[in-house]
């Protein structure tokens, strides 16, 4: 049990007794309870497998390698339109989380197994390929997910590029988490974001009025 998981859980009173019932669910697993990306995280010998996560409008159960699932009530459905890995299953009612409890449980062996065998989701070729570390951001950040979706393609693909360009995870976390305020101000990464030129390369907001 993780403090963290505790206080985060607390914090959201609208799916306290969901997102308790879910941990609970994920417990009875061998998975190992972790504190990640601001939400609660769990693994398979340093791994991870699933989060579980609270919205506005739902709570969620989130498999990292979500593709490679045999999912036959259709239970999994892709959190954004550039999840190429993560896969959820929203649910907003205890009463819904008891009814599919057997169905989760499959999920979650399977989400196991597949961690266990080494399998790995195959990478997209080019400079597309979606970072878990940014999935994961915007599966927690619901104002970051709807600002990321809102920027055109081209400024998209930039981050995305910049973000997996990172060969560690650590350091593609640090930049989502550099980059998240202009992200959340409509910017892409070389637009002006002090709003004395129009598009100046690589503005950092330091320059003067000529």
């Amino acid at each position: 049990m993780i403090p963290n998981v505790d206080q985060y859980i607390d914090s959201h009173a609208k799916w306290q007794k969901e997102l308790k019932q879910l941990r609970k669910l994920v417990l009875e697993t061998e998975l190992t309870e972790a504190w990640k990306w601001r939400a609660p995280c769990y693994t398979l010998d340093g791994k991870n497998v699933v989060m579980i996560a609270a919205f506005k409008n739902d709570c969620v159960l989130s498999f990292f390698k979500g593709p490679l699932l045999k999912d036959p009530d259709n239970l999994l459905v892709a959190p954004g339109e550039n999840s190429r890995t993560f896969r959820v299953v929203r649910l907003t009612d205890v009463r819904q989380i008891s009814k599919l409890k057997s169905q989760l449980k499959f999920l979650l062996e399977q989400a196991i197994e597949v961690e266990r065998s080494g399998k790995q989701i195959e990478a997209k070729k080019g400079p597309d390929e979606f970072p878990a570390e940014l999935q994961a951001k915007l599966n927690e950040d619901a104002k970051l997910k709807k600002a990321f979706e809102a920027l055109t393609p081209g400024r998209q693909r930039a981050y995305v590029m910049h973000f997996a360009a990172a060969k560690q995870s650590k350091t593609r976390t640090a930049r989502i988490e550099k980059f998240a305020p202009r992200i959340l101000d409509g910017k892409g990464m070389n637009d002006c974001i002090c709003g004395l030129t129009q598009k100046p390369p690589g503005c950092d907001g330091s320059h003067n009025k000529q």
